[in-house]
């Protein structure tokens, strides 16, 4: 009796990870986003690009946030696609927007998963929360990400190219 709960032991952690995998690189992804934002906060204020800092860090850390924007208290849902369909054909994540019955769902797609390293995943949570809270403005959710990588570890990722894609330098946002 004991070999065959060592190996049902055994075999339940084999199996365990793999179902779980995507689900643990999004966790961390958030984990990181968070200790970036949290190193981040002493420095910055109320608001930075038109995002409320406090309504921010509410979404990221407890996921759920009362938006001046959506006019309401707001949960955020993560869910994990299953196909490359919808968003997912463009992007490694993304918010549904507006809200939907008081939930911001935001999707990640199973590139997010594959490509890129931790770093960029946190930093596409850090962007995509600002959707959440603030609307679809691509150049504000990139100036304000893009100000929490500079503040907390001396450097930002560069966007350069997604910036000028989405025509931000003439847009009221600036990247650090």
């Amino acid at each position: 009796m004991p070999s065959r709960l060592i190996v049902a032991l055994l075999l339940f952690m084999v199996v365990m990870p793999l179902s779980a995998s995507a689900t643990s690189t999004t966790e961390r992804a958030f984990d990181a986003a968070i200790a970036l934002f949290e190193k981040a906060l002493p420095g910055l204020g109320a608001e930075m690009s038109g995002v409320a800092t406090a309504t921010y860090r509410d979404a990221l850390t407890l996921r759920r946030f009362r938006s001046a924007h959506w006019g309401d208290a707001v949960d955020l849902r993560i869910t994990d696609a299953a196909s490359e369909s919808a968003g997912c054909a463009r992007f490694a994540a993304y918010v549904d927007l507006p809200p939907r019955n008081g939930t911001a769902t935001l999707t990640v797609c199973p590139r997010f998963h594959r490509d890129g390293s931790d770093a960029l995943r946190a930093l596409t949570i850090l962007h995509e929360v600002v959707h959440a809270v603030a609307g679809p403005d691509e150049c504000r959710a990139m100036a304000f990400a893009a100000a929490i990588e500079q503040r907390a570890t001396g450097r930002f990722t560069d966007v350069g190219g997604y910036w000028r894609a989405n025509s931000c330098q003439a847009s009221p946002y600036a990247l650090p």
